[in-house]
């Protein structure tokens, strides 16, 4: 069967960052910040089961990151996915996007299978769009970014729409495909409450008692883990070592609110808004 690969991450949530939000080697404090689905993740993770309900693919979701992050794979399972893989290996920490997409294209490798593999756009913990085209790259697959919508998808071609620098644009793409999707291609389905009640005690096998693992691997609760020794891949190309990318300071910025004013809903209240706006246009134009 062919299967659909879908890329997520768990990352901090940005709107709601407490604590101190960086490391002193410039790597996100991911212990100090709550943790979330990273949000057009969720609409790559759509698209696939859209794709899956006309084709009957499989759809699988990689995530990369520690072993809290099974909480994804787990969001997804609710969804309808059908598998998901665990990234996962301290070797694999401090990696940027080039380093990240190196694993995730090894990972992807590992499963063996892939027809077609979807991303979100960008992740709003680094908002760099990188890792998805550096992905195709690197398995040889063709690719389509900025997609807006799914319009056909066959055994061999898919046809979606993209944001252009100046228009929407129609592509077709031969398969096997990777396309990265905006929070516009669609709305995510909410989980089931079948699927919830089905996948709820899902683990790693680490973290399973092992008098309960025949249970767990009969129900299919265990999620695969994908380690540096399960992967095909040079750690020279991996972690800190394998980054180009140095963060060269950080800076904390703080951002306080300015004064307000508040006019009555009524004529003299409009009239001193318009005094009021007239004024500060003549003494800043003056």
């Amino acid at each position: 069967m062919s299967k659909i690969v879908v890329l997520a991450k768990q990352v901090p949530d940005t709107a709601n960052i407490r604590g101190k939000a960086m490391k002193e080697d410039g790597t996100v404090n991911r212990a100090a910040l709550p943790a979330i689905f990273n949000p057009e993740d969720l609409n790559a993770l759509e698209t696939a089961l859209q794709i899956k309900e006309k084709l009957g693919w499989k759809v699988v979701l990689i995530t990369m990151g520690p072993p809290k992050a099974i909480e994804v794979i787990k969001d997804a399972l609710y969804r309808g996915a059908d598998e998901g893989y665990l990234v996962t290996d301290k070797k694999f920490a401090g990696s940027d996007t080039w380093a990240t997409s190196y694993i995730l294209a090894a990972a992807i490798r590992k499963i063996g299978g892939v027809k077609m593999v979807i991303a979100g756009r960008q992740a709003i913990d680094g908002d760099t769009a990188q890792v998805g085209p550096q992905v195709a790259e690197r398995l040889g697959f063709n690719q389509v970014t900025y997609v807006t919508a799914l319009d056909e998808v066959s055994q061999d071609a898919v046809v979606v729409e993209r944001d252009g620098e100046f228009q929407t644009e129609v592509i077709r793409a031969p398969l096997p495909v990777l396309l990265t999707v905006t929070a516009t291609a669609n709305t995510p389905r909410y989980p089931s409450a079948r699927n919830m009640l089905r996948y709820f005690k899902s683990d790693i096998a680490a973290n399973i008692p092992p008098e309960k693992r025949e249970i767990y691997d009969r129900n299919g609760w265990v999620i695969p883990v994908l380690d540096f020794a399960a992967l095909d891949a040079k750690e020279e190309f991996i972690g800190l070592k394998g980054s180009p990318t140095k963060v060269h300071a950080i800076k904390d910025i703080a951002f306080s609110g300015g004064s307000l004013k508040m006019y009555d809903a009524h004529v003299e209240g409009v009239k001193m808004l318009v005094r009021d706006l007239l004024k500060e246009y003549v003494e800043v134009n003056s």
